[in-house]
């Protein structure tokens, strides 16, 4: 029976899995996100997530637990600068998974884990400053539509003056001494 043993083994033994995980939690702290396989990147979540509690908590004896765990002293002073006022608002998932699809060599699933930012450190001017930049007045539109139908009407206007009558509305009498002088010339011809 496998109780309270939880979490996967990858294959490795604790020492080399503990290793692992701590340069793993290194580059992510240091980088801000890496890419690595999908259920690498899930156990990741708590290493991360617990460096960056005690990030918050900024105590000495936090500040050794990190020093045990991480395996870089700038890192840790760059976390521990960082987190109390980056993470202050939100207690807890400090990190974020997104799938990428399946590796080529192996077809094993990977993903990437990054830091997230929390909603209230994101910067809201930008996206106020695009919706004020372009309005869309209404008044313009209905004075583009009546111009149009009146540029319509004068189209069609101009293309019915274009239009010439057609030859069978001519009256008869011009029908005949049009084909009678088509008939002379036509004589005219053959007696040469």
């Amino acid at each position: 029976m496998r109780h309270r043993k939880a979490g996967s083994k990858f294959n490795r033994n604790s020492s080399h899995r503990k290793a692992m995980f701590r340069n793993m939690v290194t580059s992510l702290l240091k980088y801000e996100r890496i890419k690595t396989t999908d259920q690498k990147a899930k156990a990741l979540r708590g290493w991360a997530d617990h460096i960056i509690t005690l990030a918050k908590r900024g105590d000495l004896h936090a500040r050794r637990q990190a020093m045990a765990i991480v395996m870089e002293k700038e890192v840790v002073h760059k976390v521990f600068e960082e987190a109390p006022k980056r993470f202050a608002s939100v207690s807890g998932g400090y990190t974020r998974v997104i799938k990428l699809g399946r590796r080529q060599g192996d077809a094993a699933q990977m993903s990437m884990i990054e830091l997230v930012t929390p909603e209230a450190m994101k910067p809201k001017k930008k996206k106020a400053a695009k919706k004020k930049a372009s309005p869309k007045p209404i008044p313009v539109k209905e004075a583009a539509e009546e111009t149009k139908a009146e540029v319509d009407s004068a189209e069609v206007e101009k293309k019915a003056e274009k239009v010439p009558e057609p030859v069978e509305d001519q009256p008869e009498a011009d029908q005949k001494a049009g084909a009678d002088a088509a008939g002379a010339s036509s004589d005219n011809q053959e007696a040469k």
